[in-house]
């Protein structure tokens, strides 16, 4: 069964994302032939990055760093819920995102996104992170406003974003069920020489 993780990408006192993640796995639990969890950034405590590797080496030292890469590597694909600030997307989901590497390789992620402009931008920025870590990004994506789909910073999202759920929730699953060859491909041992010449 395909499995995709609601990761929450915001750890700000008074955060605005645990409830939007909420609302789409609740929404995303009724969906069949899929599993959706939610995974909260604020649970994990990571640190700014503090591997002297790079996360592309995958020789993780630190236990804080392995035991992310076992959650992310469980998925086949993510939804990330994402605030926008300064035109980009939070510290910690970047962040979180550095920690590791071939674990996002070959799978799909979508977004869910707020601010004043829908966090539209911070969308923008992650899907330029995403491609250089051979995540598939899907073009469905929810933008939920500070103006329209919020009440005095209460989450009340308009019958037209959640109609906006279905789309993104039918592309990502697809995307992370077609792409399961290609993980299985690049999981593969190297054929010996001998035999890759034959």
């Amino acid at each position: 069964m395909t499995k995709i993780a609601i990761i929450i990408g915001s750890t700000r006192p008074g955060r605005n994302g645990e409830a939007v993640a909420r609302w789409v796995y609740e929404h995303a639990a009724k969906r069949a032939g899929v599993e959706y969890e939610l995974v909260d950034l604020a649970d994990w405590n990571l640190p700014h990055l503090d591997e002297a590797m790079p996360a592309a080496m995958g020789q993780y030292a630190n236990d804080h760093t392995k035991a992310w890469a076992a959650k992310i590597a469980e998925f086949d694909g993510y939804l990330f819920v994402t605030p926008e600030y300064n035109h980009s997307t939070s510290g910690a989901l970047k962040n979180a995102i550095d920690f590791v590497g071939a674990e996002w390789a070959n799978k799909a992620a979508g977004f869910v996104s707020y601010g004043v402009f829908g966090g539209a931008r911070a969308v923008e920025h992650l899907r330029l992170v995403l491609s250089q870590l051979q995540v598939a990004t899907v073009s469905a994506f929810v933008g939920l406003s500070l103006a329209h789909d919020f009440e005095n910073w209460s989450l009340k999202p308009t019958a037209q974003q959640e109609a906006a759920l279905t789309p993104l929730f039918a592309q990502l699953e697809s995307w992370s069920a077609a792409l399961e060859p290609v993980r299985t491909a690049a999981a593969a041992p190297a054929a010996p020489a001998e035999d890759a010449a034959a």
